[in-house]
């Protein structure tokens, strides 16, 4: 009798008893856990439109514009209250805000409460428009409504995200996994998600590949829990909720087996695919006739309506721009003028987004021969600088006529630094994924720039800021971008 068979008798039952137990311990706390903030949040938005209801009819709002006989009580808005409720928990289900990554990381929590929270006052005022309740909704109620919704919500959430961080929590929302493989990447991802209260899973054990050799030395505190061979052991001993398969460099029967073996053993499969180094948020599995395939196709502004509020924040921003910075513009034109005779501005072929070629417009910080030896890179103290152009870099006054720039549509208020073409075709070459950062237009300001890298500063960590913001990409991420641009300013030179 092999050791297969032998555990699947009497002995698999003892050592499996133990483990059984424990996962359905966690699985029990975790559905409570879920019903739980499903009940709290259903009770928040129950509350915020009673509270809104009251508000816009009940306080001295209520005397704005309406007759006493259209002010309406409670009873009489009930019905408006709980399609309000239902459409309201429908959105948040919908962008599955009960799943464990998402009550785990407050980030993602908080980006699908303000996103649900728009939606649904657009699909409310639509439905009551549409059903003609009786009485008619008021505007002013949704938009109360609204407001309290963005308020309370994220607030108690932080209050449930905090108790969800500490240890004792986190780990019932965490699955154990067990890794096949060890490989460089993933031995980087885990260092960094280790400590981190929102890392998805906690791993219990390594075994080695079919062929017996790591790609890279398992850290010692990592237990090596055995051969290839004894991976079905293993999971019929229920040691894992997960197998991660690390080394995507496995025969494609290797995998199939692994994937049998936990489809068997109703244990998730994940395989880790190393190829794909950047932009990993935007990582999207679609079929083409019945073949899987895997690719970049999801970001932030590949989406058509987050590229017209990009656009539209754009517009205003640069017409108000141009107009607030025309009395600056005019004044240090004079002094560079006066400094260096010859033109204020400074023309320069950039890279844009797709590799788009556009003339970018600067004041001039630099004596006219400056490039006379050929491109150089701006370095701290550069004696090519002008004393009013060193003025002007470090307070980023140079950038002003780039208003324009975004006006005309080759650049953004926001986004990674354009760089010369000439300069790039030898980046591209040696600085990892440096052309991935041209996925989106530049930008006057970006990322990398409020976080100190500026100038003659490493090239690979500005890219690394660069390429995590056009993967974290949303307005107020933009917003806050354009707030630190005028309070910090390290790497200013």
């Amino acid at each position: 009798m092999t050791k297969q068979q032998t555990l699947s008798g009497e002995k698999r039952r003892r050592f499996n008893a133990p483990l059984r137990q424990t996962a359905e311990t966690t699985r029990t706390r975790y559905r409570r856990l879920v019903e739980g903030a499903f009940i709290v949040d259903l009770l928040v938005v129950a509350s915020t439109l009673l509270l809104a209801q009251w508000i816009r009819f009940e306080t001295p709002i209520a005397e704005l514009g309406l007759p006493v006989e259209d002010v309406f009580h409670a009873s009489d808005y009930i019905g408006h209250i709980v399609l309000g409720v239902l459409l309201m928990m429908g959105i948040l289900v919908n962008f599955h805000l009960y799943t464990r990554e998402n009550l785990l990381s407050f980030t993602r929590t908080l980006r699908i409460l303000f996103k649900s929270c728009f939606i649904w006052v657009l699909v409310y005022l639509g439905l009551t428009l549409m059903l003609k309740f009786d009485p008619p909704i008021s505007r002013v109620f949704c938009g109360i409504g609204l407001v309290v919704m963005l308020i309370v919500l994220p607030l108690w959430r932080g209050l449930l995200w905090r108790v969800l961080s500490r240890e004792e929590n986190s780990c019932t929302l965490r699955q154990r996994a067990l890794v096949v493989g060890w490989s460089k990447d993933f031995a980087r991802a885990v260092e960094v998600f280790s400590n981190s209260t929102d890392r998805p899973f906690d791993i219990v054990g390594v075994i080695a590949p079919p062929n017996g050799e790591f790609q890279e030395p398992v850290p010692s505190h990592m237990p090596v829990m055995g051969s290839y061979e004894s991976l079905e052991t293993l999971l019929q001993l229920g040691v894992c909720q997960v197998v991660v398969v690390a080394n995507d460099a496995l025969k494609s029967g290797a995998l199939m087996k692994i994937a049998g073996l936990c489809e068997k053993e109703m244990i998730d499969f994940k395989l880790i695919p190393t190829c794909f180094q950047v932009l990993l948020s935007g990582l999207h599995l679609e079929s083409v006739g019945g073949i899987p395939i895997l690719g970049i196709s999801r970001l932030p502004l590949h989406s058509a309506a987050n590229r017209y509020v990009k656009r539209a924040v754009d517009l205003v921003g640069g017409l108000v721009g141009m107009i607030m910075a025309a009395p600056a513009i005019a004044l240090f034109g004079i002094l560079i003028y006066r400094e260096s005779p010859g033109s204020i501005f400074y023309r320069q072929r950039r890279l844009g987004a797709n590799g788009r070629i556009f003339e970018m417009v600067k004041l001039r910080s630099m004596r006219l021969d400056a490039e006379k030896s050929g491109v150089g890179w701006t370095v701290k103290d550069d004696p090519r600088c002008l004393r009013v152009g060193a003025f002007m870099r470090r307070w980023n006054i140079d950038e002003l006529p780039q208003f324009w720039n975004v006006l005309k549509g080759d650049m953004s208020l926001v986004g990674p630094r354009p760089e010369r073409p000439e300069l790039i075709e030898q980046f591209k070459e040696e600085i990892p994924h440096y052309n991935a950062r041209h996925n989106i237009k530049p930008g006057i300001t970006g990322w990398a720039q409020v976080n100190g890298l500026r100038g003659d500063t490493d090239l690979s960590e500005r890219v690394r800021f660069d390429l995590h913001y056009i993967e974290n990409w949303n307005v107020l991420l933009d917003f806050q971008i354009m707030f630190l641009t005028f309070i910090k300013r390290e790497g200013a030179c």
